[in-house]
């Protein structure tokens, strides 16, 4: 069959994406940025698209030719700088199922549970829309609503249990007490191989039925990584807040953080898989550990996780200090190029680099500016050391380290660089 992917470069649809090109199917893969992925899979049929601008009947219409199954994968947890949750994951769909209306393709649906005190987030009230309309739409479909899926990556929640299970000498968490169910990505691939094979349909959820508290299932994944057992201290909720609350500013800013406002809440009733589907044999959360052996790249992705908000903001701290420091004293800073021109182009030059600084600084806060962020400040670091040598070799031996201190900054660049991509 012809299957399109929506969503086929995230964490649950490149493993669909996979399955489903095994089982024989020719698939193609939408995604904002299927460069990657195309090297990865080549097997795909990779396609651009950005869902939240599909929001109309005809915006479907070239990608639905020759299609008998659309498989959405796509999804989002908070409005952001980078995510639009009423476009992406309601009105897209509405145009989708409009569009489909003529050629009748199987609609396969991965959403989640929509009932509970979190039903009225907007990433599940978005969601409950797409699936009621779809309910409704009289085309053949199938509705999946799984826990949550562990598997040999990670991705937003699932990535922030192996950062917890990584901490030093004890897991600090809130809602330990939470149940939470789950099943591997590998199970939520063969359902959706099982309902395109005609063997499910309707509304189903996806479990494997064996429920643990949050605390269990970070302990789970601590020895999963080779790390020692360590105590759980239980946090009060308004612990958390300052952290959700700063997760939430970075959401504005494009970072998709699994700490957010929305994932807060869904932790705070649990994720259960309630009336699972007992024809589907789901795989426990130690099941699917242990038939993915953690490696080293595990540890240090668990470990660095954390710490990249860190790094992010520490470098943004370091280049708006840079530029703001020295404008309150501009003669002095710009008596460094005194020896090679007039005051008035040394105190324009001073003030310039400053700017920069501060620019380059603010920049690498924001996600779609980040990386041309990083990529400029290594540029200019090394354009200030090679014009520091120049004009004052001497303070390489400053005692204050003024040249010396770049040095760091470069690799601690060269770290966030690294350590950017989102999948």
């Amino acid at each position: 069959m012809n299957i399109l992917i929506l969503g086929a470069t995230g964490f649950i649809g490149s493993v669909v994406a996979a399955r489903l090109a095994a089982d024989g199917h020719a698939v193609t893969g939408l995604g904002r940025n299927p460069a990657r992925a195309r090297l990865k899979q080549p097997a795909i049929n990779w396609r651009r698209a950005d869902l939240s601008r599909m929001t109309k009947t005809e915006d479907w219409e070239d990608f639905l030719k020759g299609q008998h199954v659309v498989v959405n994968c796509a999804g989002a947890l908070q409005d952001s700088l980078s995510d639009d949750l009423a476009a992406t994951q309601a009105d897209a769909m509405l145009g989708l199922y409009a569009a489909a209306k003529r050629s009748q393709p199987l609609i396969v649906q991965i959403s989640a549970r929509t009932a509970g005190a979190a039903g009225d987030l907007p990433f599940l009230a978005t969601k409950r829309q797409a699936d009621e309309a779809l309910a409704a739409s009289g085309l053949p479909h199938a509705i999946l609503r799984p826990a949550l899926v562990l598997g040999r990556n990670a991705h937003g929640g699932s990535s922030l249990i192996r950062a917890l299970a990584a901490f030093p000498l004890a897991l600090p968490l809130t809602h330990v007490q939470s149940p939470v169910d789950t099943l591997s990505v590998d199970d939520v691939a063969e359902a959706v191989s099982q309902v395109i094979a005609g063997d499910l349909r309707g509304d189903i959820v996806l479990a494997a039925g064996e429920v643990l508290t949050l605390a269990e299932l970070v302990r789970l994944h601590r020895q999963w990584l080779g790390l020692p057992p360590a105590r759980v201290i239980s946090l009060a909720p308004w612990f958390a807040r300052p952290v959700t609350w700063l997760a939430d500013v970075a959401g504005q800013l494009g970072w998709r953080s699994p700490l957010r406002s929305t994932a807060m809440t869904v932790m705070s009733e649990g994720i259960r898989g309630e009336r699972a589907h007992r024809g589907l044999a789901a795989s426990s959360a130690e099941a699917t550990l242990a038939a993915n052996p953690s490696g080293v790249q595990d540890l240090w992705f668990a470990r660095l996780y954390l710490l990249k908000p860190l790094v992010i903001s520490g470098l943004s701290a370091f280049w708006l200090l840079s530029g703001l420091i020295p404008l309150l004293a501009v003669e002095k800073a710009a008596a460094h190029f005194l020896p090679l021109m007039p005051e008035a182009a040394a105190t324009a030059l001073t003030l310039l680099t400053c700017l920069i600084d501060i620019a380059l600084g603010a920049a690498v806060l924001v996600r779609p500016l980040a990386r041309r962020a990083l990529l400029s400040m290594l540029a200019v670091s090394l354009a200030y050391l090679t014009g520091g040598t120049l004009l004052e070799p001497v303070l390489w031996l400053d005692p204050l380290g003024p040249l010396v201190k770049v040095l760091p900054s470069i690799l601690l660049t060269l770290t966030a660089l690294a350590i950017l991509d989102e999948r």
